[in-house]
């Protein structure tokens, strides 16, 4: 004699009522999956919102002498077009920490506005969106900059 062995899913039975037998099936074969599913979708979630408060890698100063002090720097090759796609991303990089940095004085929604363009205007040069030199070189005003964040 032969045993019938069972394969899940088991088959729904002959006299399966949904109104009456609806929350074991549901407990049976819906919440083992589901369970983990909504478990891992709060992990990620809970973890993506903490991103709107990351700290930022890199200080201003050392933001300002990498990337903008000087004739050759960074920032001035991106203005001349004469950068590589790699002093691209950088650029699109310090731009993004120096947004995430606070400013030493002044309003911080000056200082946000400013950033964000500075950032804007590094994303288009590396995007190779047209007319992205004009808009770099109007972002990159080092005295309207200084003139309100930088302590004397």
């Amino acid at each position: 004699m032969h045993r019938k062995i069972s394969v899940w899913p088991t088959p729904v039975p002959i006299d399966f009522n949904p109104a009456r037998n609806f929350a074991p099936y549901l407990m049976n074969r819906f919440l083992p999956i589901a369970a983990p599913a909504a478990a891992l979708t709060l992990l990620a979630i809970s973890g993506c919102s903490s991103f709107s408060n990351t700290k930022p890698a890199m200080t201003t100063e050392a933001i300002m002498e990498e990337g903008f002090k000087g004739k050759t720097s960074l920032a001035a090759r991106l203005g001349d077009n004469t950068a590589s796609e790699a002093d691209k991303m950088r650029m699109v990089y310090l731009t993004q920490q120096l947004a995430l940095n606070q400013p030493t004085q002044g309003d911080k929604a000056s200082w946000q506005d400013k950033t964000a363009r500075l950032n804007r205007a590094a994303i288009a040069l590396a995007d190779k969106l047209p007319d992205s030199i004009e808009a770099w070189r109007a972002a990159v005003d080092c005295k309207a900059c200084h003139s309100v964040h930088k302590p004397d």
